[in-house]
């Protein structure tokens, strides 16, 4: 929901219509990122997806997975933290897979920038990553959670 300063109720923007996997649903929403057109994107975790909603739809668009869990390149499996830059790229910590992957804007699959070489300890693993950012200069910053570590990427 959006709210407004001063007011006190929300208004609805993403999912509302129960638990599901239609592209009216969502099912265990985890984050959220808004972009400067206030399209809403959400990590859709137990439906292994990242949803667009556009301000003022009824229905998300899936930009990332969406082809239930599992650990190819068109798959996520958990999604947590998200990013989307000014062209559009989705940014997802791909949990349970131990990655971070970047879809590009209409893309039917993503491609590991980070991790995605088992769960472990190495400086090219990840265990189960929970959240991302990016500084001004491009770096990739991940919350390794299981390591309890915050790992630092150059992914230029």
């Amino acid at each position: 929901k959006r709210f407004r300063t001063g007011e006190n109720q929300g208004t609805l923007v993403a999912g509302g219509n129960g638990q599901g996997n239609r592209l009216d649903q969502l099912s265990d929403p985890y984050y959220v990122f808004v972009d400067r057109d206030h399209s809403v994107y959400v990590s859709d975790n137990a439906n292994h997806r990242v949803m667009k909603w556009e301000e003022g739809a009824k229905q998300g668009i899936v930009v990332a997975g969406g082809q239930g869990s599992g650990c190819d390149l068109t798959q996520l499996n958990g999604p947590l933290g998200i990013v989307v830059d000014q062209l559009g790229t989705v940014y997802v910590v791909d949990r349970s897979n131990h990655r971070i992957m970047r879809w590009p804007k209409g893309s039917t699959q993503g491609t590991i920038i980070a991790g995605g070489n088992g769960s472990g300890s190495g400086s090219n693993q990840l265990s189960y990553p929970y959240g991302l950012s990016f500084d001004r200069h491009g770096n990739l910053y991940v919350a390794d959670q299981s390591n309890h570590r915050i790992q630092k990427f150059d992914i230029e």
